[in-house]
């Protein structure tokens, strides 16, 4: 393999308040960064909401993209058309605008240094039939990628590497990952209810 691989679980990871609920950084790239100073590469993050309505903090040096893991919620963008967001279904946004929300969610959220780098959410929702597909899709998408995280939300998933070797996470592990992805070969396996995510980040 020519990419590094940390596993983490909720230990590593931290939470904090704000006034709508809890926000756990799941990663933050360059390690060390601080949210509070805006200075970060990326950052990954799962907040739950816990008031029906809300305004989302104004991040104008930074793309955002929004993945809902358990609930569904409609946003509101610079006094435009509301938009609604199904479970496990990734929207993109500006973090510049002026963002509404309604509705009490679970949420994942990639954020991404415009000019610095893009990304894509990746989910997994697995099924009889999805996970050929997902490994598939999987491995087309990160070829070219610089950093990618595994999330694993609800259920087991285990990752076969092209080594042969098998890596498990349950329920609220992940994995980092980082280095050269040309020559990966991941096969994904879980039970029909597995939910997990995959975000990617690359140069730009």
């Amino acid at each position: 393999m020519s990419y590094k691989i940390v596993k983490k679980d909720k230990a590593n990871y931290s939470t904090s308040a704000w006034s709508g609920g809890a926000t756990t950084e799941i990663q933050i790239m360059p390690e060390g960064s601080r949210y509070a100073d805006r200075e970060f590469l990326w950052r990954l993050s799962s907040a739950t909401v816990e008031v029906e309505e809300s305004t989302f903090t104004a991040l104008p040096d930074y793309d955002r993209l929004i993945m809902m893991l358990e609930g569904e919620m409609d946003l509101c963008h610079n006094n435009g058309p509301w938009v609604h967001l199904a479970e496990f279904k990734p929207h993109a946004f500006d973090g510049g605008d002026e963002t509404l929300s309604k509705g009490k969610v679970v949420d994942f959220n990639l954020m991404l240094r415009k000019g610095k780098c893009r990304g894509a959410v990746v989910p997994m929702v697995f099924s009889k039939d999805a996970l050929e597909m997902a490994s598939e899709l999987l491995v087309s998408e990160l070829k070219s990628c610089r950093d990618c995280m595994i999330y694993c939300h609800c259920g087991t998933l285990y990752i076969t590497m092209e080594d042969g070797s098998e890596l498990e996470l349950k329920a609220g592990e992940s994995l980092q990952m980082s280095g050269d992805f040309e020559h990966a070969d991941w096969k994904f396996r879980g039970e029909t209810g597995v939910r997990a995510v995959v975000a990617a980040v690359w140069s730009v």
